[in-house]
């Protein structure tokens, strides 16, 4: 019901626009108009937001029963059924894993956690991790990938090559990565970062413009810095018994990629084109439900059919 009543609000606000669109043009300087735009879409982005329920920092938020993490002031966090919401209202599959969302409070950009309860993962891998060898499995992975995207009606990928090759922080047990895709003739990245635990992998995934990865990524690694997992959940901690992963470093790497791949296509796409957030919601959210179209009609179609303005 709740995503529901985003679906309406949000068309409702579009048919708006549509409407003034249909009468007589009005003459307005370009500034004014683009002024008036962008505070049009913080508004619907904010009522959007106003349906979950937020940790806001400074304040320590919870990550399941898993881990912690410190919330800046200036940032906001909600735990996992937020997350899976916000989530699908974006036109993404979800699961069970996800246990929280992190974001400024303008949204610019966010990072999503998932726990994969897979067990212990040995780190013997971290002084022979091969990133042409991966970097060649992630390419084949993503040509597969495409045949399931192009079936759902998304944009195929192809894998340029690492923006920040595979390497692991022996002292944090922290696995990071980076890949620049394309799609449609935008730049994709997708930027991935694994923390070990006692049992399991905490999965951290940056969804962000490519234009502003530079000047964000201090910020994130500093996010990272006050994430910790909760007592008896430690790497170090590992006791005899524990069960122990069927794979290492390499596979969580390639593995990790083809998730990305299938899972994540539109995750990509909505980080493609984050600067026209709110449509990117609706289309997202048009796509993926079922019936909607016969609902709304007139309204959904235009939604559906972005014009080149859209695109861009």
């Amino acid at each position: 019901m709740k995503n529901l009543i985003i679906i309406l609000g949000l068309v409702f606000a579009l048919s708006l626009n549509i409407s003034a669109a249909e009468g007589e043009p009005v003459k307005e300087p370009a500034d004014a108009v683009n002024s008036t735009e962008e505070n049009s879409q913080k508004e619907r982005l904010a009522k959007f937001l106003a349906n979950y329920k937020w940790t806001k920092g400074p304040a320590t938020g919870a990550l399941g029963d898993v881990a912690e993490v410190d919330v800046p002031e200036g940032f906001m966090l909600c735990d996992g059924n937020d997350t899976r919401s916000i989530l699908q209202a974006f036109g993404n599959i979800v699961g069970t894993r996800e246990l929280g969302l992190m974001a400024p409070e303008n949204f610019d950009w966010f990072v999503v956690f998932e726990f994969d309860r897979v067990g212990y993962v040995k780190d013997d891998e971290k002084d022979s991790l091969d990133a042409d060898g991966m970097l060649s499995s992630i390419k084949r992975g993503t040509e597969a990938g495409n045949k399931m995207r192009a079936q759902q009606g998304i944009p195929p990928m192809t894998i340029v090559g690492w923006e920040i090759p595979p390497h692991y922080n022996d002292q944090t047990k922290l696995l990071e990565w980076s890949i620049r895709a394309q799609s449609e003739g935008e730049s994709v990245l997708n930027h991935n970062t694994r923390i070990l635990g006692r049992k399991g992998v905490m999965e951290v995934a940056l969804v962000i413009d490519p234009t502003i990865v530079k000047e964000t990524l201090p910020v994130f690694y500093k996010l990272l810095g006050g994430y910790s997992f909760k007592e008896g959940q430690k790497y170090a901690q590992f006791q005899d018994g524990d069960k122990v992963a069927k794979y290492g470093l390499a596979a969580l790497v390639v593995g990790g990629a083809a998730v990305g791949a299938a899972k994540l296509g539109l995750f990509a796409w909505l980080a493609m084109m984050f600067k026209k957030l709110w449509k990117v919601i609706i289309i997202a959210i048009v796509a993926v439900g079922a019936g909607i179209k016969n609902l709304f009609g007139k309204v959904v179609t235009k939604v559906d059919e972005p014009g080149p303005e859209d695109r861009n």
